[in-house]
């Protein structure tokens, strides 16, 4: 069962599986209806898509079926149906597949974000190697405290697994260890928000970046060192992510140590939302508000 919520100051902190998003399409009225009603209301919509996903899109081989269409190598534009409506958008110019899926990084390069200074110490991201990484990181899943959020207690293999189902994927969320002065001491996940299931539980907007604690050593929870350091990776988000106007979490609305370590890192209290195992509380850091909370 995947993990679901976790503490930044009691050790864990919100996580759910990296999945692909399969967004519904409703009809005219914002609702499907019946099938003879979604059919009255088809159009066709003529789009622009973000450059991210034309850069996917570019991997298809150049016969291949897209939407049940085929698309020649030769042709300006690629037809889809999406729902009750028929999608054109432009296709872009990259004869080689692999190069054009080389150049989508939808986290702007984690691993090269640096260090910042927080009033604990010099803190930084390095994304996980399994190799390197996985004891401690298996360690911390199966503390107590870490497992009854995070539901990861077990072998290696568990959480090996957790890992690979991310690093093997289309780059939407990174694991990485967190260093302070350089001594590994905490478990993140820096994920497009605006990518994953959460999206279809409040108005994500583009770029929205999620993140995910667990602090490892018992010594370092429940003294503020949570709230520091979720202050100090919402600022390197926000730094090194132009595009991100907004950080985002999901604690648990019980989870009280975790909301109250979110608010005192400067985020702010927007919703309670419905999560397929829990009710959370969304917290949003503002890239507007950042110097004033």
């Amino acid at each position: 069962m995947p993990p679901t919520d976790a503490s930044a100051d009691a050790g864990p902190v919100p996580v759910h599986p990296v999945h692909p998003v399969h967004p519904g399409h409703p009809g005219c009225s914002g609702h499907p209806g019946p099938a003879e009603d979604v059919r009255d209301c088809e159009d066709t919509l003529d789009l622009r898509l973000p450059s991210e996903l034309r850069a996917l899109f570019a991997g298809q081989a150049p016969d291949a079926d897209i939407g049940g269409t085929a698309a020649p190598a030769t042709e300006a534009r690629v037809h889809t149906p999406i729902g009750p409506f028929e999608v054109f958008f432009d296709a872009p110019d990259a004869p080689d597949a692999s190069e054009a899926l080389d150049t989508v990084d939808l986290l702007d390069q984690v691993g090269t974000w640096g260090p910042i200074e927080t009033p604990v110490g010099s803190f930084r991201l390095q994304p996980v190697r399994v190799e390197r990484d996985l004891p401690a990181i298996s360690r911390w899943m199966n503390d107590p405290a870490v497992a009854a959020f995070w539901q990861l207690a077990g072998s290696l293999t568990q959480t090996e697994e957790h890992l690979r189902a991310q690093l093997a994927g289309d780059g939407r969320s990174v694991p990485c260890l967190g260093l302070l002065d350089g001594t590994p001491m905490s478990y993140w996940e820096i994920y497009r928000a605006d990518l994953d299931p959460l999206a279809r539980h409040y108005p994500a907007r583009p770029h929205d970046t999620g993140i995910h604690l667990l602090i490892g050593d018992v010594a370092d929870r429940r003294r503020g060192l949570g709230s520091a350091l979720l202050r100090a990776v919402a600022d390197l988000v926000l730094d090194r992510r132009p595009a991100c106007a907004r950080v985002v979490a999901e604690p648990d609305l019980h989870n009280t140590p975790s909301v109250a370590a979110f608010l005192n890192a400067g985020y702010r209290y927007a919703a309670e939302v419905d999560l397929p195992a829990k009710r959370a509380a969304l917290m949003i850091r503002d890239r507007s508000l950042r110097h004033l909370m």
